[in-house]
């Protein structure tokens, strides 16, 4: 078997009813023919779109492929007892240019009795947001199952939701079960449970060029929502040059932020997982077993577990997003 290396990915591009083109001008990733692009998925192993190795002597290979023949030598011994020959990670951009649907993901639970599916827990980092943009995150007020039915039902459903103003930097942590959507004008890089599941519960009434609305599911997110109210949505951290900045800690992942101005190192090998960048400014370069890896905005690449220790140079600085399974 080859020795694994620093995997980089090809970008899978994803048409949306509500998508842009900040995945060309501001990522300068082309998409193509497509008449817009409201997602890359960068790192998937969901089972309709796995993703395909884009680097070195393993060009090709789907990352299906490299776990079923690595096992935990690529995510590690805990991860892949727990999951298997299913990468646990899903790394997206995002581009609304328009507001997407109002929409909740289920739990692990409720994924699993429904669809045989892991739930959908996730993060968002916003990259870029046009002034005015904001988000829906939750309720702005206690709520029950029969208030959200009496709104839902009389078509005041945004009376009761939390609505929040965005800039750039700013980072939500949604659990499953928190209805939300991303606003118009917002670029994110979202990390993500492996699951492609969402219960649509209004779409704004839009058509496609078919004229055609789009399915809702809302029997199916009633069970799913959680209605509980909380005094904070948005995750607070303190933004800091060239130290590691800790995001969100969840049982599916960890997310920190590296905001670097310098050349810095990584040992990773007290880590029982692989390693994702995602990179969201700037560029630098990985070194890993005496190779070099350069990596720029917008671009993604999973460290393997077998690598232990990796240098990060940087002539004019970057900003990463560094995800791991504890």
């Amino acid at each position: 078997m080859s020795t694994l290396y620093p995997l980089k990915f090809k970008t899978i591009f994803k048409d949306k009813i509500w998508g842009g083109h900040k995945i060309e001008t501001y990522l300068h990733k082309d998409f193509g023919d497509l008449p817009n692009c409201g997602e890359t998925w960068e790192i998937s192993g969901v089972k309709s779109d796995v993703s395909v190795v884009a680097n070195g002597e393993l060009e090709g290979e789907s990352l299906a492929d490299l776990l079923e023949k690595y096992q935990d030598q690529l995510v590690g011994k805990k991860v892949y007892d727990h999951f298997g020959n299913i990468f646990p990670l899903l790394v997206k951009f995002i581009d609304a240019n328009d507001d997407l649907s109002i929409q909740v993901h289920p739990n692990d639970e409720l994924a699993k009795k429904r669809h045989n599916s892991f739930g959908k827990t996730e993060m968002w980092y916003v990259i870029e947001a046009d002034p005015g943009s904001t988000l829906i995150t939750g309720f702005n007020q206690p709520v029950s199952e029969q208030i959200y039915l009496n709104k839902f039902n009389s078509g005041n459903l945004m009376d009761i939701l939390n609505r929040e103003d965005v800039s750039a930097g700013d980072v939500y942590f949604l659990p499953a079960g928190r209805v939300h959507t991303i606003g118009k004008g917002l670029l994110i890089a979202e990390i993500q449970q492996t699951s492609d599941i969402t219960y649509r519960i209004y779409d704004f009434d839009r058509v496609d060029d078919k004229g055609h609305k789009r399915e809702l599911h809302t029997e199916e997110a009633l069970a799913a929502i959680d209605y509980n109210f909380y005094l904070e949505y948005k995750t607070k951290y303190q933004p800091e040059k060239n130290v590691d900045v800790h995001l969100v800690t969840c049982p599916y992942f960890t997310t920190n932020i590296m905001d670097f101005t310098e050349n810095t190192s990584k040992d990773y090998s007290g880590l029982d997982s692989f390693v994702i960048h995602v990179c969201v400014e700037g560029e630098y370069v990985i070194e890993a077993d005496g190779k070099q890896y350069p990596v720029k905005m917008g671009e993604c690449i999973l460290l393997p577990k077998t690598i232990n220790a990796v240098e990060l140079k940087t002539t004019n600085g970057f900003k990463i997003l560094e995800s791991y399974i504890e």
